[in-house]
């Protein structure tokens, strides 16, 4: 080996030691993990980026489904940073249970739709259209915060739906619309903006009747692993930046 080509990687082995060229460390690996409802995932995923650039060295993570199914991994011991649920409901689950730390931030709400394909075939108007055997509906399991909505929603509507299934969480009702498995679903108003005109939405009446409306929670779970990470990732959700997120996937800001 040359003279020279001695002093190249001589040179390499000292920025590699050294971190960066100018001498300085790079910043170590962070990781953040978020549990969040389902109906939160485009919202979310469109935040991830913005925040890992703005937290240099960190690398956000989710875990989306069903708000009630989160809140029972939180309960049992799953690891997670933040919680993010569709009710307060859900959320003060895993706060009895002592795994949210402080008082979660409420900041965002959203109402149902019916979700039918483009064109609306069936002619649905409003939940009595999807009373009878001419027309197939999926709705959310009542435990998930969407199914106690839709609940609310019947009530209010004195009408009793027979959907050929409950799923556990909204995307999973939504999913189902959008192969035409079902002539309609009861989802959130973000689901159907989310879906990019595969479905289309029907406003009703009874979606803004009491408990028929979500609200959307977010806090720091208790040992979460870095606690700075976390606070900083619920006030850049609840911030100008998420704020705007939200209001362009159609949450209505708290």
């Amino acid at each position: 080996m040359t003279r020279a080509r001695v002093l190249v990687v001589l040179v390499a082995l000292v920025l590699t030691a050294c971190g960066t060229s100018s001498g300085q460390e790079a910043p170590p690996a962070r990781t953040l993990t978020v549990s969040a409802a389902a109906s939160l995932t485009d919202v979310y995923d469109q935040l991830k980026p913005q925040f890992e650039q703005a937290n240099a060295g960190t690398e956000v993570r989710f875990n989306f489904g069903g708000s009630d199914t989160l809140a029972q991994q939180i309960v049992q011991g799953a690891p997670a940073d933040v919680l993010a649920t569709a009710s307060a409901r859900t959320m003060q689950t895993a706060q009895q249970a002592g795994r949210i730390q402080g008082q979660p931030v409420t900041y965002a709400t959203n109402k149902l739709q019916i979700a039918v394909p483009p064109g609306n075939p069936k002619g649905i108007t409003g939940l009595a259209s999807l009373v009878g055997p001419q027309v197939t509906e999926s709705v959310c399991a009542p435990a998930v915060p969407c199914g106690a909505a839709t609940e609310a929603a019947e009530r209010a509507a004195g009408v009793t739906l027979d959907p050929v299934s409950e799923e556990q969480d909204v995307r999973s009702v939504l999913q189902r619309v959008q192969t035409r498995n079902v002539d309609a679903g009861l989802v959130y108003i973000t689901d159907v903006r989310a879906s990019n005109g595969q479905v289309q939405g029907v406003d009703f009446p009874q979606a803004t009747a009491p408990g028929a409306a979500q609200s959307y929670l977010i806090g720091a779970v208790t040992g979460s692993q870095d606690a700075d990470l976390a606070d900083r990732w619920i006030r850049f959700v609840t911030g100008p930046q998420g704020d705007a997120a939200l209001t362009q996937a159609g949450f209505e800001l708290r």
